[in-house]
This record gives C-alpha cells, sequence and structure tokens, in this order.
C-alpha cells in the first residue's frame, strides 16, 4: 500500500503564506530576548539546501518568527533559498561561525549530515535556541559529541532534533493507544522505508566540489541511507519501544545504485529486551509511483500502523480506524519549536535523538560487516 505524505514539499512551499499561518496564538514574544509584544524571533538558516529551505519556509511564514540570515558555501544555494524562504534582504554568510556570532535568536542546521556534531555543539556554545535537522552523525564519535554538547546546553534553550514523527498528531495519537494497552502486550513490531532513489549526482569540475555538492552520494558524508534516512523509522521505534536494541543481524546490497559508494536495498531483524524482534527493510530503488513509508506495531488484541500520512488501528476484520494526518508534520514540529521557544517551557532532545541515530549505525554494523552487531559490543554504554 502506497502511503505518500499528505502535503508535499512543492505543494506546501507554493501555499506556505496561508498554510502555515492557520490557527497560531501568539504568546509572549518578549520571552526570547525582552522585547516587545509584536517583534519576532530572528532565524538563521545554516545550509542552504532543498531540506534546510523548506524548514525555513515554515519559519518564515508562521507569524512569530523570520528568517533574517543564510549561510551556504554556495551562492547558487543561497539564491535558490532566498526565492524558496521568500525572504528579503537576508545577511548573507559562507562561514556558519559568523552567523552563529551574529544577533540571530535561532538556528536552523541543514547541512549535510557529517557537519552536524560540530556545528550543533558551535549553536550551543552560542547560546542559540537549535532546530537540527537529523541524523546526529554518521558514526559513534559524531553522536556521542552531540551528546555531550547537549549536556552543556543552557537550560534555557530550546534543542529540537527534526525527527517531526515525535510532533505529528496521528503518531501521538498511535502512542497514546499503545500506551493505554489498547491493542494488548506489545509483542512484535516492523518498520519499512521502501521508495525511489531521492538524490541525483551531478558533475562538478573540482573533487572536493563535487563530493559536498553531492554529499549523500558518499558514506562518510552521509552515514549511508539507513543512517541519513531511516533514523525516521528508528526514532520512532526508540520512542514506542522505549528501549535500545539488544544486537541486530542483516544483509544488505547494491543492484541498481552501482555507481554510488553507499548501498540501495536491505533487511534487518533486531533483537529488543523482553523478546521484542523488529524486522526492519528499506529500499531506494523502487519505481515513481509506488512507497511504502512506516511502522507497525502488533500486540494479541490489535495491530497499529503509523505512518506521515495516517495512523490505522485494526482490532479486527470489520474494526479497522484510519486517521489522516491533515498536513505535513514537519509544520507539526517547527511549530512546536515556535512555541517552546516563545512560552520558555523548552526541550533538548539531543541525547535522545543521538541515542535514535545509533539504532541505524548498529544496523549499518551489521549490513557492512555481514555479523551480529550487539549494542554493547560496539558502543558500550551509550
Amino acid at each position: 500500500m502506497s502511503v505518500p505524505d499528505p502535503v508535499s514539499r512543492r505543494e506546501f512551499i507554493h501555499g506556505t503564506g496561508t498554510a502555515a499561518a492557520a490557527g497560531f496564538t501568539l504568546v509572549r514574544p518578549e520571552a526570547v530576548r525582552g522585547s516587545q509584544a509584536n517583534s519576532k524571533i530572528a532565524v538563521g538558516l545554516i545550509g542552504s539546501g532543498g531540506r534546510g529551505s523548506y524548514d525555513a519556509a515554515i519559519f518564515h511564514a508562521d507569524p512569530r518568527s523570520r528568517v533574517t540570515a543564510l549561510c551556504d558555501l554556495f551562492d547558487d544555494r543561497i539564491e535558490i533559498a532566498r526565492q524558496t524562504i521568500k525572504v528579503e534582504n537576508p545577511a548573507v554568510y559562507k562561514d556558519f561561525e559568523k552567523l552563529l556570532a551574529s544577533s540571530v535568536d535561532a538556528v536552523i542546521i541543514a547541512t549535510p549530515p557529517f557537519e552536524h556534531p560540530r556545528m550543533l555543539e558551535a549553536a550551543v556554545e552560542a547560546r542559540k535556541h537549535i532546530y537540527c535537522e537529523k541524523p546526529m552523525g554518521v558514526d559513534l564519535a559524531g553522536c556521542k559529541r552531540v551528546i555531550a554538547a547537549g549536556r552543556k546546553a543552557d537550560p534555557k534553550k530550546c534543542l529540537s532534533v527534526g525527527f517531526q514523527q515525535r510532533y505529528g498528531p496521528v503518531y501521538l495519537e498511535a502512542y497514546r493507544r499503545i500506551q493505554e494497552g489498547q491493542i494488548g502486550e506489545l509483542a512484535a513490531a516492523r518498520a519499512f522505508w521502501i521508495s525511489g532513489d531521492p538524490f541525483k549526482r551531478r558533475p562538478y569540475p573540482d573533487p572536493k566540489v563535487e563530493k559536498l555538492r553531492n554529499w549523500f552520494c558518499y558514506r562518510d558524508y552521509s552515514g549511508d541511507f539507513i543512517v541519513e534516512q531511516d533514523c525516521h523509522n528508528f526514532d520512532v521505534l526508540h520512542w514506542f519501544l522505549n528501549a535500545r536494541p539488544v544486537r541486530v543481524v542483516g544483509w544488505g546490497g547494491r543492484k541498481v545504485r552501482t555507481g554510488m559508494d553507499l548501498l540501495d536495498h536491505l533487511s534487518l531483524t533486531f533483537e529488543f529486551p523482553n523478546g521484542i524482534h523488529v524486522n526492519f527493510e528499506a529500499n531506494q530503488m523502487s519505481p515513481p509511483g509506488f512507497s511504502r513509508i512506516g511502522e507497525e506495531f502488533s500486540g494479541a488484541r490489535g495491530v497499529i500502523a503509523t505512518s506521515r500520512a495516517r495512523m490505522v488501528h485494526t482490532r479486527g476484520p470489520k474494526e479497522v480506524e484510519t486517521i489522516e494526518s491533515k498536513r505535513d508534520i514537519t509544520m507539526d514540529g517547527i511549530e512546536g519549536f515556535l512555541n517552546r521557544v516563545l512560552t520558555g517551557d523548552v526541550e533538548n532532545v539531543a541525547e535522545r535523538s543521538a541515542i535514535s541515530t545509533l539504532f541505524a549505525i548498529l544496523g549499518r554494523t551489521a549490513l557492512y560487516s555481514g555479523r551480529e552487531a550487539a549494542w554493547k559490543k560496539e558502543f558500550g554504554d551509550v
């Protein structure tokens, strides 16, 4: 069954002015920096590519915030971001540390994943509110760096991560039902991200520029697609199961995308505490028009299936309840971030997000090594 997002990025950007502004409550903007009630949270974007521009457009369309600064190494990225976000005369930087030294209240970090640890660490030191895109790194060292930075963060500053499922109404409802025992004791789970290739390599004459601009193609920059993309599924599993995996085995390979330094399909089986087994399958080689993305949680009294598009609760052959998402849940995550900044009821999810990223890295270790990978052996007490 195909489960596309209910609102695509392209559809959202064309309608962003009205869609993002609906239903907001303006609360305590003076909590940001002692400003007057009609002021807005000043936001800087670090990494002005497609995802960063998409996030920033939501921020800029919200009446409580405005994008005032853009940072990227490449001029064409800055220009495309400016047009996508519809921002006039932003401050422009090529050095992210100079942006952090500016007067922005909050930053979006949407650079390639290998840069997330050092940039998040620097944003913490600069005492900014932070909305960092996933994943938290591409290896154990990077995730540990994020955990350490999170522990040093100003407790009055918000540190959120783009694991938007955590804020999506259908996911929150599914979690509530499972916690209430509506499917009985959780016995097993499965997750999947089966879709097409979201990235196309483009030629650049300078090898260093080529690698940076085609970062997705290189495992040391992206973490491979299990880390860069599938960390969303693993964050949901971390949340719903409230445990780290004990061990994992699996296989993966290249069948279609043979010219890139990453896999195009994989299959894993995780063992969690209490004998819960989780199957995970993903590929980036499916034909256009087909996708299967989400999670399923099974108990003796029912099954709850989750995705960005909907929640489906099956109690029996004639008892199937579906709740559709009303919009892209990225908007829920960003609206929640702004609410927390304005009210002072902040969150710091650096550590839990790094642990979710390590779920993916553990699976990748099993895939690359061809052996069982155990959490304690690979990560110790993290």
